[in-house]
């Protein structure tokens, strides 16, 4: 089976009205951890990558890690995406890699950063311009595309922008109008990377309602949802982490957020969170070991097991026969079809 085009994932969630998981990647064991999940769930998946995941990877490496995925488990519906893509060349870039989704976050300028390397806004206008860009060069190839309106707070790779901005309901209709995006990111006071919140958050589930009434046929996103486990925080310190208080998104509000609209929920920190604590549990508990095998394996496992547990949670488990994966030449005729 080929890469799905996460257009038809998300669509089918939101029909049967539960989330899918987006696991960012770098490395051949974290692909390996969430197909185990996967198929251990029978769930579809979305796997993705940021720009600063290819560059690690060196590009062509992640292709194939990512094609022999796919071919290992040919029952399961798997998007690979590009996550915040900063720029058409990257997106152009991904898209030649053969990833059958991608992100382009015109939120934010990534060509300028302030002295804290923070990146600016962009206006709405400059957003829904570079957005079209992308939408027009993507669907001509069968490739979802991902917009973004409003910003995060938080450092996650290269994204951290100079201020949050919640997104606005009245905006949302336009943006869809002037961009054709596919799905769109919206801020609702989540957060970038491991230190998000000191408390538990409050998040604006309103926003998630009226915008899913005001583009009910875009699948909305909900970024910056780790849940930063305590235990994970605990697990890591206990092994010699310095790791700060800190705290996440709770399960129950993403649960609550794909009632009222939410379809892809974003999962990195608890990714990085889990593995870290099992390598330096390895490394204080065996520290004559020096085999990767010995390290990377635990983590492997321990990652397969996390994200088990949020496909049950998000409602993504028992899914992956529910449909026959259409190919990006399917999605080509689709998007043809609406112009």
């Amino acid at each position: 089976m080929p890469l799905t085009p996460m257009r038809q994932i998300l669509d089918e969630a939101a029909k049967a009205g539960y989330g899918v998981g987006a696991y960012n990647v770098n490395n051949m064991e974290q692909i390996q951890a969430i197909m185990a999940a996967a198929k251990e769930t029978q769930s579809p998946v979305i796997i993705q990558a940021s720009h600063g995941a290819l560059k690690y990877s060196n590009m062509v490496y992640l292709k194939h890690l990512m094609q022999a995925a796919v071919e290992e488990n040919p029952e399961i519906p798997v998007a690979m995406h590009l996550d915040h893509g900063p720029d058409i060349k990257t997106v152009k870039e991904a898209i030649a890699l053969g990833f059958s989704s991608v992100m382009i976050d015109g939120s934010i300028d990534y060509a300028v950063k302030d002295a804290s390397g923070a990146h600016p806004p962009r206006s709405f206008e400059d957003n829904a311009r570079v957005t079209k860009e992308v939408v027009d060069y993507a669907h001509a190839r069968g490739v979802t595309v991902e917009g973004e309106l409003g910003t995060l707070g938080g450092i996650e790779d290269d994204t951290q922008a100079t201020a949050v901005h919640l997104t606005d309901p009245d905006q949302c209709q336009e943006f869809v109008q002037k961009t054709g995006v596919d799905a769109l990111a919206i801020a609702i006071g989540t957060s970038h990377g491991a230190y998000k919140f000191k408390e538990e958050p409050k998040l604006a589930m309103d926003l998630v309602t009226e915008i899913h009434k005001r583009v009910p046929n875009v699948r909305l996103v909900m970024h910056g949802s780790s849940s930063v486990p305590q235990e994970l925080v605990d697990e890591v310190n206990k092994y010699g982490g310095k790791l700060e208080k800190t705290m996440g998104v709770p399960v129950k509000a993403i649960q609550e957020a794909v009632k009222r609209g939410i379809s892809k929920i974003n999962v990195d920190t608890d990714g990085r969170l889990v593995v870290t604590a099992a390598i330096r549990k390895v490394f204080q508990e065996k520290p004559k070991e020096f085999d990767p095998r010995k390290y990377l394996g635990p983590s492997r496992d321990a990652l397969a097991k996390l994200i088990a547990e949020r496909m049950k949670a998000f409602g993504t488990a028992g899914h992956a026969k529910d449909y026959r994966a259409m190919s990006l030449d399917d999605m080509k005729a689709f998007y043809a079809g609406k112009k």
